[in-house]
């Protein structure tokens, strides 16, 4: 099965880093938690937004960016609002990094100018500060995944009290 990782740096709202580990959980991504976080990780918020969804997740933590970046080779695509390419424009391949940057205030500038060629964005209206972090990191893990042809993915849901072509006359 293909390989997909999900960053998020210094998570802030652990509803949030809760709805993206379901998201992980849910499409096979695993879920790379760079701190330092504003929350703890047994926090209530955090588990609830994950429901029972933690025993799926392949999460690992780090406790800084220089040490994440130490571990862990890319390609690493960083999400920023500040980006000049459009994420739907680039190949993402086998194995590749999807990097956040906490809500407060995105991922450093410093680390988008020196990798300026890696750095993607959502298209939004001008004014519009930015999408919801979970909302992002979301579009990116199945903007991927549709590239990749959404592999070991349930294509095809079954209704529980009817049979798709059933007729209800």
């Amino acid at each position: 099965m293909a390989s997909l990782n999900i960053v998020l740096v210094e998570p802030q709202i652990p509803q949030n880093t809760g709805n993206v580990a379901r998201t992980c959980a849910a499409t096979g991504a695993s879920l790379h938690l760079v701190g330092p976080m504003g929350f703890k990780i047994d926090n209530a918020k955090l588990k609830r937004a994950g429901l029972d969804y933690w025993h799926l997740l392949d999460i690992t933590y780090y406790d800084s960016i220089e040490e994440f970046f130490e571990k862990n080779s890319g390609p690493f695509f960083l999400f920023s609002t500040k980006a000049e390419k459009v994420y739907s424009d680039v190949s993402y391949p086998d194995g590749c990094y999807l990097v956040f940057g906490k809500e407060t205030a995105g991922l450093s500038e410093e680390l988008l100018l020196r990798n300026r060629e890696w750095c993607v964005r959502l298209p939004m209206i001008e004014g519009a500060r930015s999408l919801n972090l979970s909302n992002t990191v979301a579009i990116g893990v199945y903007e991927v995944l549709r590239q990749w042809g959404f592999p070991a993915l349930k294509r095809q849901g079954n209704l529980t009290r009817y049979q798709w072509g059933q007729s209800l006359d």
